[in-house]
């Protein structure tokens, strides 16, 4: 049962960005079939989250009162963060493709998420996910077109975004995509095709 959607959104164009317009289609949709889910909206540019520095990795790595105390501010909002995630049995990543990659932004929360005995553990010579019976949606825009043709080999965005989640136990993954908008020929249809995508998406349980 979906009891709480967390949807985690990169771009910082606002109202101009192609992966927010279409993750505020697909969360209409969500609201619509599980409206009495909990939504968590994380806006990773108005957030302005922070990349992980030193205090932080000093605080949340220990398991130390004194040591997490001294840097209390770091620890409680990587802590939120992956408490949210834990929390939440369908996550929708919205991004842009940046230089072939995901922006900074998406970088620093996987950061603060992806954390030994809290999402993944290492145990019996290899790596345990901790965050099991979730599903991901991933929405990525791109200028250009990498789900096929000769640009396909430079995508790091789903395929990263998807070992990352896998690493972390996450394997019900899906992805829309919003591309082409950069290339005269298909711009008209880059947003059309990602909200024909969204209505045939199952929204299944996870699993």
């Amino acid at each position: 049962m979906i009891k709480q959607i967390l949807v985690v959104s990169a771009s910082p164009r606002g109202g101009e960005s192609f992966s927010r317009t279409i993750a505020n289609k697909l969360s209409a949709r969500l609201h619509a079939e599980f409206p009495d889910a909990k939504y968590v909206d994380r806006d990773l540019a108005g957030d302005d989250l922070p990349h992980l520095d030193s205090d932080t990795l000093r605080a949340i790595a220990s398991n130390d009162i004194e040591e997490r105390a001294a840097h209390s501010e770091a620890a409680r909002l990587s802590d939120q963060l992956t408490e949210e995630l834990l929390a939440s049995d369908l996550l929708v990543i919205a991004t842009p493709m940046w230089n072939f990659a995901i922006p900074s932004q998406l970088k620093a929360w996987i950061d603060h998420v992806v954390r030994p005995g809290k999402t993944f553990q290492y145990a019996d010579g290899g790596v345990e996910g901790l965050a099991h019976g979730k599903k991901a949606i991933l929405i990525i825009s791109s200028g250009g077109i990498f789900t096929d043709g000769p640009w396909k080999p430079w995508d790091q965005v789903d395929p990263y975004l998807r070992q990352i989640l896998k690493f972390i136990g996450i394997e019900d993954v899906e992805t829309i995509r919003v591309e082409g908008s950069n290339v005269p020929a298909l711009a008209l249809d880059a947003l059309p095709n990602a909200e024909k995508a969204i209505s045939k998406l199952v929204l299944s349980e996870p699993g």
